[in-house]
């Protein structure tokens, strides 16, 4: 039996592209809201979801409130779907790391490099892949949304198609899009990345 898992990116909020939020940031902006509000209406169209679970930063709560809100559904704040710890770098400005070594490496070394007193990518994605096979094995023959970040999303689909993580920039994960996965016993399949609503 395997459970189907779409794995959303949060919406945007103010530090899209502007600065590395990490596990600092707010929630929504405007344009965010309305970015989740037509995914919300999208995944209602098209899928039977059994149960939404968010990151607990507040741009991803946001967003799986949006998705869970019309269907009835609690949120479930999942610890494990966190974004990256990015240590010292976390709310600086995407300007002011450029430049830095650490940088430079941690975006072209991702397999091995951490940022100053943050989490490796590896941690990271060994976190959101045994969250996410708890969240299969919860809800076998069901589907499911899981809100988290773009790198942990972008991870988690490079373990499931055994590619280094040293390439996993390669794959755009857009704000408030899907990845869709299946997880079971039989292994992993990858069944989309980067969808977004019309």
């Amino acid at each position: 039996m395997t459970a189907q898992l779409l794995l959303v990116r949060h919406a945007a909020h103010a530090d899209l592209g502007h600065a590395l939020s990490g596990r600092g940031g707010g929630g929504l902006t405007d344009r965010g809201r309305r970015q989740a509000e037509r995914l919300a209406t999208a995944l209602a169209d098209h899928f039977r979801l059994a149960a939404v679970y968010a990151s607990p930063r507040r741009r991803a709560v946001a967003t799986a409130e949006c998705i869970a809100a019309p269907l009835g559904l609690a949120t479930v704040i999942e610890p494990g779907l966190d974004e990256i710890d990015f240590g010292r770098w976390t709310g600086l400005a995407f300007a002011a790391l450029e430049g830095n070594a650490e940088w430079d490496r941690w975006n072209r070394a991702r397999a091995e490099a951490a940022p100053p007193a943050g989490e490796r990518m590896k941690d990271a994605v060994a976190r959101i892949v045994a969250t996410l096979q708890g969240i299969a094995s919860r809800h076998e023959g069901e589907t499911v949304a899981a809100v988290s970040h773009a790198d942990m999303i972008r991870g988690a689909i490079a373990h499931y198609l055994g590619l280094s993580l040293d390439h996993i920039l390669r794959f755009e994960i857009s704000p408030a899009s899907v990845s869709r996965l299946e997880l079971g016993n039989g292994g992993a399949r990858i069944l989309s990345i980067n969808e977004t609503a019309a």
